[in-house]
Formats: C-alpha cells, structure tokens, sequence
C-alpha cells in the first residue's frame, strides 16, 4: 500500500519488525529486550518499520474500559466509550516461533530527532539521481537489526509509487528503461546482501480485475518487465536471500490471486528464481476472508514451489467509533487469518500493519475508518493498551478456539 519501506526484524532472539510508513517523524515503543519488546517510548529516528513482536511486559486486567479517548499522536480517530481490552500476557513472537514460524511481528515508526533526515529503502530515497545511490535509511535500520540479532524484510525494489523526480519526468524508451531499472535492482540487492532476510522485488502490480496496472514500468516495458526485475535480483541475491512477489487483495481466492499465481508459475517456467508471495491482508472487520478461504489460498500458492507471509495484516473498522461488536468481530477476524497462517506449512510468519492506532497509515488514506491494529494509547498517556484482538492472535497462536 501506500507505506514504504518494509524492514521485517527481530529483537535479539527474538524478531521484531519493521516497515516503512508515514510521513514525518514519530515516536515509537521498541526495547531491545528478549522480554520486553514493546514497553517505553523512543530511541530511534527515520520513517520505516518492523514486523515481529517478542515478548511484552505491559498487561491490562479489564475486559472493557469505559473513557472517551482518541489514539494520542498521529492517529485522532474516535475510540469507543467501551473499548475491549486483551487480557492475556504472552508475546507474540515467541508463540509464533513456538508453533515453527519464524516471526510474528509488526510495521512501526522509529523516528527521532538525530535521524530525522534518513531516508528509506524505496527508490526515491535509494537512489535520488540517476545513478547516485543513498544507503544511509536502510543502513540505519540494519545496523540496529544487526546489533539485536534481528530478521530484515527489505521493501521494495520495483513499485508504481515512490519515485524520483528524475525516473517520472521524462519518457524513456525500453530498452533505457531497462537498465535503469535493473541497475537500481542490482545495486541495493547487492550493497545489502544477506543483511537482508528477503527483499519485495516487486510490490503490486496488479489492478484488482488481474489486469496489469498501468505504470511507468508495464507502459514502456511490458509485462516483461516483472521476469526481468526478477532475474536481476536473482544475479545479484545470496542464495539465501528470499524474493517476493508482495501485493494486496490476493489472500483469497480470485482475479487478482489468479493473477499472481500465473506470474509466479511464468517467471518458474522461465527459469528465474522466485521465492516467496507476500499477502498483504489489509482488511476490513467482517469482511475478512474465512480462514478456510485463506488456507486455501496460502495452499495454491504454495502448490507453486514458493513459500508465503502476511507481509500487512490489519483489521479496520469501516465506521469509527467501533461499535461492542465490531471489536468482538475483529478478534475473531484477526484469529482467522493468524490461524490460517499457522496451520499452513509453507507460511512463513505474520507482520502486522502496524502494532498501534496510533501510528496507522489507516485514517489518512480512508477517512472515516481505523482501529485496525492490536494496540492503542489513550489519549495523553504513553501506554500502550492492548485491545481483545491481542487475545484473537494469541488464541490462534495457541491452538484454541476463538471466543469472543
């Protein structure tokens, strides 16, 4: 979606993630503590994120709490006057991992004021002028990754959005066009190398129909433009590092899941490495795609040779506040789609988009709509609240039914 540059980590053993998002600096909770994850405000700076939440030591007793709040920073969507709170206290990551997954994390800002100029991963922060590469964002993220023993997903090397001046002010012709592109490729692919667990290679090429979208990079290449991206990444990608074909709206079956599967079978059959589909799972309370509908999917997927992940999951409320049994439906929604993961061989891990209200990229880009993640903060406090869909994760990591 609109979010940029997604960095899935872990905290020391434990993974935690990132991915890249809003604009302007925020603050965010992040301790690099096994056992407490997700726990004080601050530390770092720039405007990416996360995908793996550990272990926390914040717990909540009530079940509901009754206070008219709004998510303090970012985020001024009405809460519910009786907001539904989790009880439970284990980490995510370290279920998810239980359970022979390798992360369960979360998109999260980490700004602060020292880094408050550090770029991203995409391509206009990657590469700013034509052949002039900046490594300095995801090098920020990476050392801190490093230094806590963390997992990386790297976002992305080939989108519609997010562009240089430079690349859409002008037309190139094919062949020109292609060696940009798989410059842009081989240069980041390289400079990072295994520092990255897997890389987006490209991110959402499909309009909703299954039809190509319209961009600079289907208009002036073609479709062949994907097979190429794919190759270049491949040349220059340690044999480790996974490549991902990463999109939204293809969790269940349909057009656009089709879609995606063809290119994956197309880009097998020509010989070219690819790896991973990445789901993004961006949906809406009640309209979530049954588990049995996204197991199904996980497995045509897989069926493919790749392996897959929920690169975004959230869940939002279309009509803000949330009504009791909006929140109770968003447990088992948020269940729903953990536990199709978790049952699911070839499903690598779940990142949530992102653990807190209050740094959502939710209310700018649907007006009206929110409260799509686990977390939130009460106005004017820095606490981190966790919400009944906490319980619906740890319930689905766990084994057990939902209750609600």
């Amino acid at each position: 979606m609109r979010l940029t540059s997604t960095v899935t980590v872990g905290l020391l053993a434990t993974p935690f993630a990132l991915a890249a998002p809003v604009t302007g600096p925020v603050t965010v909770t992040v301790t690099a503590q096994p056992t407490t994850v997700i726990s004080e405000k601050v530390v770092y700076t720039v405007t990416v994120t996360a995908s793996c939440l550990a272990s926390t030591t914040h717990t909540t007793t009530p079940t509901s709490v009754s206070a008219t709040t709004t998510s303090s920073a970012l985020n001024t969507n009405p809460y519910p006057t009786s907001t539904l709170l989790g009880s439970d206290t284990q980490g995510l990551n370290d279920l998810a991992k239980a359970t022979g997954k390798l992360y369960l994390g979360t998109a999260a800002d980490i700004p602060g004021p020292e880094l408050s100029d550090v770029g991203y991963m995409t391509y206009e922060y990657t590469e700013p002028q034509r052949g002039v590469f900046d490594y300095s964002g995801g090098d920020v993220i990476l050392d801190v990754a490093e230094a806590n023993g963390q997992l990386v997903r790297c976002h992305n090397l080939v989108w519609y959005n997010q562009l240089p001046y430079w690349l859409t002010s002008q037309t190139w012709d094919n062949a020109t066009l292609i060696s940009i592109m798989t410059n842009h490729i081989t240069n980041l692919v390289s400079h990072w190398g295994t520092r990255c667990y897997c890389w987006d290679v490209v991110n959402e090429a499909f309009n909703d129909d299954g039809t190509y979208r319209a961009d600079i990079w289907y208009n002036t290449i073609g479709p062949a433009y994907l097979p190429i991206a794919f190759a270049a990444a491949a040349a220059a990608a340690p044999p480790s590092v996974k490549l991902y074909y990463n999109d939204y709206n293809i969790e269940n079956p349909g057009a656009k899941s089709t879609a995606a599967q063809h290119l994956i079978a197309s880009i097998k059959a020509q010989g070219i490495r690819i790896d991973g589909a990445g789901l993004q799972s961006h949906f809406i309370i009640g309209e979530t795609p049954s588990q049995a509908s996204q197991m199904a999917n996980m497995a045509a997927f897989a069926a493919l040779g790749v392996e897959v992940a929920q690169t975004e999951l959230d869940v939002r409320s279309p009509t803000l506040p949330p009504t009791v049994a909006q929140q109770q439906q968003q447990k088992v929604d948020f269940y729903s789609s953990v536990a199709a993961c978790v049952l699911t061989e070839a499903c690598v891990g779940t990142t949530l988009w992102d653990f807190d209200d209050t740094y959502s990229w939710i209310p700018s880009t649907f007006p009206g709509q929110g409260y799509g993640d686990p977390w939130f903060e009460p106005a004017g406090t820095d606490t981190l609240v966790k919400k009944i869909a906490y319980d619906g994760i740890v319930d689905a990591l766990s084994g057990k039914p939902v209750t609600t």
